[in-house]
């Protein structure tokens, strides 16, 4: 059996440091995508994929490789959506899982925001910072689909 593969969108994943950690004790494999190079830990299991700086190039890379073994890190919904459609597990950065049953909801709550927002001439906060929380739901979050992905396996 081929091991699990997390796939990060690391351009603004604030959970590397976490997703090495859990990736080291479940001996998954770990690529780090971006447009940029970014540190990653000294492991022949880490690596990075830098791609093109061009639109979307990271979440076409990403959704290719996507599969069953495959745990995708991202908070953008349409690259959940590919990988979903791809067998993928999708985890966005504070722990929530996008699933089959959730995406279309996710999707049209995002058309939504984008209309309110277009209408509001740059007047609003953005998301609310990323803290202590959000990290350690996304630690269980993840510990939790690994345990699942590996009973699936067996």
């Amino acid at each position: 059996m081929p091991p699990i593969t997390i796939l990060i969108d690391a351009d603004a994943c604030p959970v590397k440091d976490e997703i090495y950690r859990v990736a080291e004790r479940y001996r998954a494999e770990v690529r780090v995508v971006s447009n940029a190079p970014f540190r990653i830990p000294d492991s022949p299991r880490v690596k990075r994929v830098v791609v093109s700086d061009s639109f979307d190039a990271a979440d076409d890379w990403i959704a290719e490789a996507a599969d069953a073994r495959s745990v995708v890190v991202t908070g953008d919904i349409l690259l959940a959506e590919r990988c979903l459609k791809a067998g993928a597990r999708v985890l966005k950065h504070n722990g929530e899982e996008f699933t089959p049953a959730s995406i279309g909801g996710a999707i049209a709550t995002r058309a939504i925001l984008a209309d309110l927002r277009a209408g509001m001439d740059g007047i609003g906060g953005g998301p609310a910072p990323f803290g202590k929380a959000d990290r350690s739901r996304f630690l269980q979050a993840l510990d939790r689909v690994m345990v699942g992905m590996r009973h699936r396996a067996s």
